[in-house]
């Protein structure tokens, strides 16, 4: 039973070392894109952001009923904990 045992974890452990050592495939030097089509991807410090940058609140215009006369719910705002 130990033998199966010790057999398997070597197989995983080779095939996990093999598929690590083979990456994605990517072949070249890395570089930032400069076309066009990159123009409006977000960078890598934006893409780790948790929290939105604090901008002004948007405000949304709901049309509110006229017989009633109140104003329209605001959406809640985000705050980082």
């Amino acid at each position: 039973m130990l033998k199966v045992l010790k057999i398997l974890v070597t197989a995983h452990a080779l095939v996990g070392g093999a598929a690590m050592l083979s990456a994605c495939g990517q072949k070249g030097p890395l570089f930032l894109p400069t076309t066009p089509e990159s123009a409006g991807r977000a960078t890598l410090p934006e893409t780790l952001k948790v929290w939105p940058a604090k901008t002004a609140p948007a405000t949304t215009t709901v049309p509110s009923d006229p017989t009633t006369n109140t104003p329209a719910p605001t959406p809640p705002q985000l705050t980082p904990p």
